[in-house]
């Protein structure tokens, strides 16, 4: 292992441990590091709503932290942030195809960590909720709206390993049934001959017919928002480790291809990989998230192309390392330039935001061997 990693880790986790002591005292769940404090998603609707889609990854965070460390304030601060997110399933009504994200990094790791009975339940009935969104047609719906209803984004492969982990546990094979028609209809709609994905696609909701592709968070309509790359380049990626079926190992190789082709000659991510060449605009949460699903995929092939794949994830994560990441007090967050979207800087741009810390510290412990394997048993 090359030095630098461990030292990342290092300087990552006596930064979080400082963090996860702010947090607590704020109440919030964190979603942007700032300068001495940390501030909440700028999209939480009404007061004390905490719906917000990457509610999540702090408390995932702190359990990978907890799982390496066994430091119990990474675990009480999981937890708190947790109740905040188990109050939300009894709002319901602010939740969306994005309970995956929400739930089983939070009340998931909780039950397989540490074997809670309400973080189970909790857990499967975020499960019953993703299937609940699930149109007959071939997808899973992502947003609520009466204009929304036949509308699936390629995010949405992040969220199926909540249902593989309910087919799992219950022995029901509805949710994995569930899970493998959405990802072919992501393969067969959302994927390009070259291996880049749209962000978007609107179906009929009556019939499935793909109706529209807007570009979402991306540039352009049939440009390729690298974020929604990476993905669906992890996500083809755990639904090849999850249904151990060829075809989601191929896509995940077509996005890997694609995504490598594109990185950035410093390491670093733009944050559409069809943005005008004179536009500065970086996302370092893409390159976070596609280094974890290239380590992944690496351990699915074999030889060269294995090889290929982990070189490709340490080249993203050692650019991150050496010229984005903030370990001093400047900032609460890692990541720096991290993006939300192309044309709405309102969630961020070129800033820290915290799912991509969670994404560089998972992606570190699966280079260390120490990975809580958050995402599948």
């Amino acid at each position: 292992m090359e030095s630098w990693i461990l030292e990342a880790f290092t300087r990552a986790e006596q930064k979080f441990e400082k963090g996860a002591a702010l947090a607590a005292r704020l109440g919030i769940i964190p979603y942007m590091g700032a300068e001495d404090t940390f501030l909440p998603s700028p999209y939480g609707g009404e007061k004390g709503d905490n719906s917000w889609w990457t509610g999540g990854f702090w408390p995932g965070l702190m359990w990978q932290l907890y799982h390496n460390t066994e430091k119990d304030i990474y675990k009480m601060e999981a937890l708190r942030t947790e109740k905040l997110l188990e109050d939300e399933l009894m709002r319901f009504t602010g939740l969306h195809h994005d309970v995956g994200f929400m739930y089983l990094l939070s009340c998931g790791a909780h039950h397989k960590l540490l074997k809670d009975e309400t973080a189970y339940k909790n857990t499967l009935h975020a499960a019953a909720i993703l299937a609940g969104r699930f149109n007959p047609e071939g997808f899973i719906r992502a947003w609520e709206g009466d204009d929304k209803a036949g509308w699936a984004i390629v995010d949405c492969l992040m969220n199926l390993p909540l249902l593989h982990w309910a087919s799992r546990q219950t022995g029901d094979p509805r949710f994995e049934k569930i899970a493998r028609i959405h990802a072919d209809t992501t393969i067969r709609e959302f994927q390009r001959t070259d291996g880049s994905m749209c962000h978007i696609c609107i179906f009929d909701p009556d019939t499935g017919k793909a109706l529209e592709r807007p570009a979402g968070q991306g540039y352009a309509e049939g440009s390729s928002w690298s974020r929604g790359q990476a993905w669906a380049l992890y996500g083809f990626t755990l639904s090849a480790i999850n249904l151990k079926e060829q075809r989601y190992l191929d896509a995940a190789r077509r996005c890997a291809d694609y995504f490598i082709a594109n990185i950035r000659p410093d390491g670093l991510t733009d944050c559409d990989f069809c943005q005008p060449r004179d536009e500065e605009r970086i996302d370092n949460i893409a390159g976070a998230c596609a280094a974890c699903g290239l380590l992944e995929l690496a351990k699915l092939t074999k030889g060269d192309e294995s090889s290929r794949y982990h070189a490709a994830a340490l080249q993203l994560l050692k650019a991150l390392h050496e010229l984005c990441a903030d370990y001093t007090d400047h900032s609460t967050g890692i990541l720096q330039k991290c993006t939300a979207a192309y044309h709405n800087d309102g969630a961020g741009r070129h800033v820290n935001i915290l799912y991509g810390d969670y994404f560089y510290v998972e992606a570190l412990c699966k280079l260390m061997g120490t990975d809580a394997g958050l995402w599948t048993e």
